[in-house]
């Protein structure tokens, strides 16, 4: 995601943080978020990172007539587009709640909650979020494998505490194979970074997603690979995003990584701090090298590809992490949307480079 299009977003939800306290929910139930998740192996037990967040849908009609009304007119689809990719920025954030899980099909009806690094079990903060692990002996993981017939180490699960309804899904990955680590924006999914800000906003908020081409077949290698999903975009995108890319069947199935930007109405100082962050370009850089690197330290023995595009600083990213695990990285794919093979040769040495069909010359230094 470029530096404009977050510092635009920011503006955004500014002013959602400062209105959206007028409009009511218009709803009763709680939704829980699950976000797709990894287990990794430690001794005979499966650990589970799991991130989770309760919140009450507001109406985007409502909200929609309070906050946006004065946009330049747009056609109904894409009206209808902005308002269900804006939903989860304007949703009322359910603190205290205790979120409980069930894996399907279970024959024990075990239920299980999230711990945090002491062993606690915190309820969802401010924001409604609530991070910790599951701990799943691999006794139990393998019977519920059986159970639910799964393929490739996916497992299903449920929210079962009071007023809650979710489900979400987890890969148990073994501690050998090969791992995909791929960028989204510009390198999955078309944003067109080099057309503008205007350009991006309007494929980001109000078009139908397009997926790449050109990397395609990185992709569908199947067997043992998997996949995890690193990206400098707010956890608020994630669902339009993650329908598109995964639910359309597009790209392969996998965790998904992206960055926090945290607009509780209850602290709207706290929330400016946030977007001040969001949109300072270090701090994506440093997201994904923090992400990318908790998971190959999980994985210490697994073999990593890392893909991504040349519009912002993947190829920075993925030779910081080359620089410490060098044994581990097998590939650092690029896919060249700023003509940077030819303006920077020596920002992309050593990595596989791909051509994109569409590429602005002299691009690469705005775009970064």
């Amino acid at each position: 995601m470029t530096r404009q299009l977050r510092i635009t977003l920011a503006l955004v939800l500014l002013v959602i943080t400062i209105a959206v306290s007028r409009v009511a929910t218009g709803f009763s139930d709680k939704e829980v978020i699950f976000y797709p998740t990894y287990g990794f192996k430690q001794g005979t037990d499966w650990i589970i990172p799991m991130r989770a967040k309760v919140q009450e849908p507001r109406s985007a009609e409502l909200m929609f007539n309070a906050l946006f009304r004065h946009l330049p007119a747009r056609d109904a689809s894409e009206t209808s587009r902005f308002k269900a990719r804006i939903a989860d920025f304007v949703a009322d954030d359910e603190s205290g709640e205790d979120v409980r899980v069930q894996y399907d099909g279970d024959s024990e009806q075990k239920k299980y909650r999230i711990a945090d690094a002491n062993g606690r079990f915190p309820e969802t903060d401010a924001n409604g979020m609530v991070e910790g692990t599951l701990t799943l002996p691999d006794a139990v993981a393998q019977r519920l494998l059986a159970q639910q017939g799964s393929t490739g180490g996916w497992l299903s699960y449920r929210a079962v505490s009071a007023e809650h309804t979710a489900a979400g899904r987890v890969r148990l990955i073994e501690p050998t194979g090969v791992s995909v680590i791929s960028d989204i924006d510009d390198t999955i999914k078309v944003t067109e970074i080099p057309a503008g800000i205007q350009v991006v906003l309007t494929n980001t908020l109000y078009r139908d997603f397009v997926p790449t081409t050109e990397l395609r077949g990185k992709y569908e290698s199947g067997g043992d690979v998997a996949f995890h999903y690193v990206s400098g975009g707010p956890w608020q995108l994630y669902r339009p995003v993650a329908t598109f890319l995964i639910g359309g069947g597009h790209f392969p199935e996998g965790s998904f990584h992206m960055k926090t930007l945290a607009a509780s109405i209850r602290k709207p100082v706290t929330s400016f701090e946030h977007l001040a962050r969001f949109v300072m370009p270090d701090g994506t850089f440093q997201h994904k090298v923090t992400e990318i690197t908790r998971i190959m330290e999980r994985f210490p023995r697994r073999k990593f590809v890392l893909i991504g595009d040349s519009g912002e600083m993947d190829p920075e990213v993925y030779r910081q992490v080359q620089s410490q695990f060098q044994t581990q990285v097998q590939e650092i794919i690029i896919r060249d949307l700023t003509n940077a093979r030819q303006l920077e040769p020596n920002r992309l040495s050593g990595m596989t480079i791909v051509e994109a069909r569409t590429v602005t010359p002299g691009l690469s230094q705005l775009s970064r």
